[in-house]
């Protein structure tokens, strides 16, 4: 495989589209509360909540590691109910130059998908495609689905 690629899942959800979009969007420091084994913390470091370019660090565990990192919120599409968060510090820039995570909603029929979309571009060779992360995104997404139909 090469240095640079994209991988996406797609979930469907039960819960509200927009309740679902607003947790990632504007209340990701929501999250420990909802999914306290997976992030532990999402803090706001410059910027609003919900606002492109706003720097946002969040600590999470994976794989049963705790790791953190520093994103930028680099697109917000409130009408196709996406956001799409840039790393730019911690371990990710370690094994990959670049890491962008995409979360939108589609309407198929009467459902709803959350879609996750990671583009990366890795180090170099010996770094794994982040395959562990595009499951984190798909345990979160049933995780807060939970939450919100169970409210």
């Amino acid at each position: 495989m090469g240095l640079k690629g994209k991988l996406i899942s797609e979930t469907e959800i039960k819960g509200c589209k927009d309740l679902f979009h607003e947790m990632f969007c504007e209340k990701p420091h929501h999250l420990p509360n909802v999914v306290p084994q997976t992030i532990q913390a999402v803090d706001l470091h410059e910027g609003d909540w919900g606002t492109i370019g706003s720097v946002v660090n969040w600590n999470y565990t994976i794989e049963g590691d705790e790791k953190v990192v520093k994103v930028i919120i680099d697109e917000i599409n409130k009408e196709k109910r996406l956001v799409t968060f840039k790393a730019f510090e911690g371990h990710l820039i370690e094994e990959y130059k670049a890491f962008k995570a995409t979360i939108h909603i589609e309407n198929e029929g009467d459902n709803n998908l959350a879609i996750w979309t990671i583009e990366y571009e890795k180090q170099n060779e010996d770094i794994p495609e982040p395959f562990s992360y595009l499951q984190l995104a798909t345990n979160l997404t049933k995780d807060v689905d939970t939450h919100h139909v169970n409210q």
